[in-house]
């Protein structure tokens, strides 16, 4: 089967190294988007997908800016694809791309749709307290993630899930189910599709790096479950008490990880959510929330590298009363 991917993101590999494990799969050309500047040098760089393809030698490659425009489809369409296998590709697929391999075009996605459209299912399922989640093969259509689930595979979050450890989770598992859902559609030994129930279905948007302030007046279970899923991005952040803050620097602190404090006393909850209401015997801070407590652990300074929270505090030392604030 002569496959064209389509991928961005380093799940993108993950999945594309599925297929090319596969014999019966062989990988003709790849899209991905255009090279770009990154980090803090802004060092113009391929994509995860790109890299990983390039070094197991594919040749056939194209960045284009737009998919959709006459010189890519006559690139694809001259590698002549039985199948397209979209992974992470960030762009929409109109109708001459979606009709013109013999298979169509078939798509891994990171929930068990019809549950979590859209772009960032992983952050989505942490952030609400799911318990189960996996992935999705569908064939593409026009609408967002809409189409014929081909196959699902489950896959558990555990209490100490990120987006980061779940996301390299699914996928592996993705891979995998995307190479025995084009294995057995070369055969013509795939199930029959599955309708989505679209009164059913959901939606996770794409994340800005300012949907990552924390709100200390939420619960505690939602900071914590919103500070796994933002790990590694947006990332969750909140910011320091003025006297704290350097020239030039906005007081960022991005919190890494964080574990709920149980009770409080008394005396603990007259102080406002944000506030600093004990450093332990570690010395770490624990921030009020609108109902009990979460315990710093670790956390990562503007302009500094992650490091222990009770590291952090002998630098910058947040006592009992100060208040971590938003903006």
């Amino acid at each position: 089967m002569r496959v064209v991917f389509m991928g961005s993101s380093a799940a993108s590999a993950t999945c594309l190294q599925a297929i090319l494990r596969d014999p019966v799969l062989e990988v003709v050309g790849l899209v991905t988007p255009p090279d770009r500047p990154v980090g803090r040098g802004k060092v113009v760089s391929p994509c995860p997908c790109k890299a990983f393809a390039v070094s197991h030698g594919i040749t056939n490659i194209i960045t284009p800016d737009n998919v959709n425009d006459a010189q890519a489809l006559a690139q694809i369409y001259s590698w002549h694809p039985d199948v397209i296998a979209v992974v992470s590709f960030g762009q929409f697929l109109k109708k001459a791309i979606l009709e013109m391999p013999l298979f169509g075009c078939i798509n891994c996605h990171f929930s068990l749709l019809p549950k979590y459209r859209g772009a960032s299912p992983v952050v989505a399922a942490i952030a609400a307290g799911d318990r189960l989640t996996g992935v999705s093969i569908i064939k593409m259509g026009i609408g967002m993630d809409d189409g014929p689930i081909l196959m699902q595979r489950f896959e558990p979050i555990c209490s100490d899930s990120t987006g980061g450890s779940l996301m390299s989770d699914l996928a592996i598992a993705g891979g995998v189910t995307l190479a025995k859902t084009l294995r057995l559609m070369n055969d013509n030994a795939l199930p029959p599709p599955v309708l989505q129930n679209d009164a059913e279905a959901t939606f996770a948007w794409k994340l800005k790096k300012s949907d990552g302030l924390i709100d200390w007046s939420a619960p505690v279970l939602t900071i914590d479950r919103k500070i796994r899923a933002y790990s590694p991005w947006p990332g969750s952040y909140t910011f320091l008490p003025e006297r704290f803050r350097k020239k030039g620097n906005t007081g960022r602190l991005v919190v890494l990880k964080a574990e709920i404090a149980g009770r409080i006393t008394p005396e603990q909850r007259e102080a406002v959510p944000g506030s600093v209401i004990e450093i332990d015997e570690k010395g770490r801070p624990v921030i009020r929330c609108i109902d009990t407590a979460l315990r710093l652990l670790v956390v990562k300074p503007e302009g500094s590298s992650e490091m222990p929270a009770a590291a952090f505090l002998r630098g910058r030392p947040l006592a009992i009363g100060d208040i971590l604030l938003n903006g």
